[in-house]
């Protein structure tokens, strides 16, 4: 997994609902863990823009609820800065379903998504309709 060139406040937490903008059946994920987040024992791990987490599905297809995901973090509403000095906020807290080989799993995107999450993710970037 590539580098992020950002420096990502981490915005979500362990327990964080956000919302699931594809269309693979989820409409609503709750953050149960996050992959690669190197903590201090009893911290509760974070995350932000362009990271991998762990999620339950809460609302969508009966088939999907209960279920057990992998997601990437494509929007956050705390702000989080570029290398440039711009700083980026969004208007909601967003995800997108991906399998464990990094591919989406859902064929279409609703919303656009960080650049950091184009350059870690391309396949995701492909299917948005915009990247900010």
């Amino acid at each position: 997994m590539k580098a992020l060139a950002a420096n990502v406040t981490k915005g979500l937490s362990v327990g964080s609902r956000l919302l699931c903008h594809d269309n693979s059946g989820a409409r609503e994920i709750q953050i149960i863990g996050v992959l690669h987040s190197n903590t201090t024992r009893k911290r509760v791990p974070s995350a932000g823009v362009g990271k991998l987490v762990i999620a339950s599905v809460k609302k969508g297809n009966p088939d999907m609820v209960k279920k057990i995901v992998r997601a990437v973090i494509v929007r956050q509403r705390k702000e989080f800065r570029r290398p440039s000095g711009l700083r980026i906020s969004f208007e909601d807290n967003a995800a997108v379903l991906i399998t464990d080989e990094g591919l989406p799993v859902g064929t279409e995107i609703k919303g656009v998504v960080a650049k950091e999450v184009a350059e870690r993710f391309p396949k995701v970037a492909a299917i948005s309709p915009g990247i900010v």
